[in-house]
């Protein structure tokens, strides 16, 4: 029940706390106990982390966990293309449960194996058997997830006069699951929102979002449509902002509304490279910031681009100073002498924003006395990492899932010295592919007929 990590380079990322060149951690069960240079403790496992970075896992606010059965299917994909290929009617609408629960096990997997510790999984539902097992598969991964509960992507659901909802299903389901916000997996609401539903709609599944203690997240203020739709200046109106609310990408979102949720709370998921790459517009990571908000980040869809939130600590970083260099280059400055968002800033997007976005920060996002004890460890002996001289910098800028050694989940072991622990690789492969196979063959079936 009890584990002494011993001299490790500890990145607490609690600014009381600090860091710490080497120190030890003594976890209890699943909580953080103590963190100082040297701790005596008996009656522990001894967990030797000499020439590791210790540090909390990371957190994606916001992640398609089912795609990972079609990954990299969508490699040069417009959104519009995404859109109509995976849910109006695509691949999404061809999932058998079966399927649901393979990919959500294998997405979950695939975030642990890179060092991610906690994930908001964004569903579209086909039906409450879907439901289950996707649940199912976070489950058994053992995982840190807020399961959204969503509807069906079909355009029947996905348009600016649906009326309709499933919120009898989300109550179910919050009864039979979710009875504890002690769980590793609690709830959560993915809802279409004021772009992408009627308005009345949006306003009662945000308070049925609210009766259910649910985090509830929405995509919203991107594209062409985003900088006209006004949707969280129209919220403040109807009194419905919170720091419950979690606002996907908001590449378009202006200024004054982006003061609004500073003044009455709400989070952002900044998704850089999907964003970037699909057409929802330029990360808004400098317009957060810029107006008092920090953002968290996330993935997003694995059609697209890869699983390792790593990749998005780079490309939020460099994405937002390139924005800001070239505003001082197109004025014959050069920049400097300091780039004006830092390493830690971004660090703290994936671990502390995270955590704060999904409702969580009483429990993880920082390695604090008391928290649970959700942290990896990084191997500084490999060629890309050492010599080590900034442990922030080589997390940030030099880090992928091949040096994350170990991830411990509510203070258990899921990884040890670089592999997956009780996972069937070869298994996972069948029945991923089988999944994979059975989508394939419906969606060109589904082409045919048209």
């Amino acid at each position: 029940m009890r584990k002494l990590f011993k001299g490790g380079t500890v990145l607490t990322l609690d600014k009381k706390l600090g860091n710490f060149e080497k120190a030890d951690i003594l976890i209890e069960g699943s909580i953080i106990v103590d963190v100082k240079p040297t701790i005596e403790a008996e009656d522990c496992e001894v967990i030797d982390a000499t020439g590791m970075i210790v540090m909390p896992g990371l957190v994606d606010s916001h992640r398609h966990t089912w795609e990972s059965i079609i990954r990299n299917i969508g490699a040069d994909w417009s959104l519009q293309t995404y859109l109509s290929k995976i849910y109006y009617g695509g691949y999404g609408s061809l999932r058998r449960p079966q399927d649901d629960y393979i990919a959500n096990l294998v997405g979950a997997l695939e975030a642990l194996d890179a060092g991610v510790t906690t994930m908001l999984d964004w569903s579209m539902i086909i039906s409450p058997d879907h439901t289950e097992e996707m649940i199912r598969g976070l489950d058994d991964a053992g995982i840190r997830a807020v399961f959204a509960h969503g509807c069906p992507g079909d355009t029947e659901y996905w348009n600016a006069e649906s009326t309709i909802d499933n919120a009898d299903d989300a109550r179910k389901i919050k009864e039979r699951h979710f009875s504890s916000r002690d769980q590793l997996l609690t709830m959560g609401l993915a809802i279409r929102g004021p772009e992408f539903s009627a308005w009345e709609t949006s306003v009662k599944e945000i308070k049925l979002a609210r009766e259910l203690d649910a985090v509830c997240s929405m995509h919203l203020g991107f594209g062409t449509w985003g900088s006209t739709a006004r949707s969280i200046e129209r919220l403040n109106e109807a009194n419905l902002l919170g720091r419950d609310l979690n606002f996907v990408h908001a590449n378009a979102v202006s200024p004054e509304e982006m003061r609004l949720l500073a003044e009455k709370g709400g989070s952002v998921s900044v998704t850089p490279e999907v964003e970037m790459m699909m057409g929802h517009g330029y990360p808004a990571t400098g317009l957060v910031l810029e107006n008092g908000v920090r953002p968290a980040l996330g993935v997003d869809v694995v059609t697209s681009t890869g699983g390792d939130l790593f990749a998005q600590l780079k490309f939020t970083l460099q994405a937002e100073r390139a924005r800001v260099n070239q505003q001082q280059l197109d004025k014959g400055v050069m920049p400097g002498p300091d780039l004006h968002l830092l390493a830690q800033d971004v660090l703290e997007f994936a671990t502390i924003e995270g955590a704060r976005a999904l409702m969580l920060e009483d429990k993880v996002g920082t390695l604090t006395p008391g928290k649970q004890a959700d942290l990896i460890m990084v191997r500084t002996t490999d060629l890309n990492t050492f010599p080590i001289n900034d442990p922030i910098g080589t997390v940030v800028q030099c880090t992928n899932p091949a040096n994350v050694d170990s991830v411990y989940v509510a203070g258990k072991a899921v990884k040890k010295e670089g592999k997956l622990l009780n996972v069937d690789l070869e298994s996972l492969k069948k029945r991923a592919n089988e999944a994979r196979d059975h989508l394939l063959k419906e969606y060109s079936e589904l082409v045919h007929q048209q």
